[in-house]
């Protein structure tokens, strides 16, 4: 059974960090792309940051420069460091997996919430 378990969301001010962590199970992580998506309120759900077995990244404008994926293959868990966070941060945060693209990704987290207050 596959599962993949978002941590480390909450409430934070606006010019603040947190480090979301995703542990994967039930796949074979190194064959795995992963990416963080979120979702606001109203919004569609985006691709935020994709990180490639190998390590390569990949990021949505917004956040360039402010947040960092990487990931530990070791102890199947992908991270997402968020610096600067800003209210327009805030949404529900999921991670993703898939073996050939994230995009289409077959595994799903239920998500953490990321609320930055203002």
């Amino acid at each position: 059974q596959v599962q993949l378990v978002e941590s480390g969301g909450g409430l934070v001010q606006a010019g603040g960090s947190l480090r979301l962590s995703c542990a994967a199970s039930g796949i074979i992580f190194n064959n795995n792309i992963m990416g963080w998506y979120r979702q606001a309120p109203g919004k569609q759900r985006e691709l935020v940051a994709v990180i490639t077995s190998g390590g390569s990244t990949n990021y949505v404008n917004s956040v360039k420069g402010r947040f960092t994926i990487s990931r530990d293959n070791a102890k199947n868990t992908v991270y997402l460091q968020m610096n600067s966070l800003k209210p327009e941060d805030t949404a529900v945060y999921y991670c993703a997996a898939d073996t050939e693209n994230v995009l289409k990704a077959e595994y799903w987290g239920r998500g953490t919430q990321v609320t930055v207050s203002s």
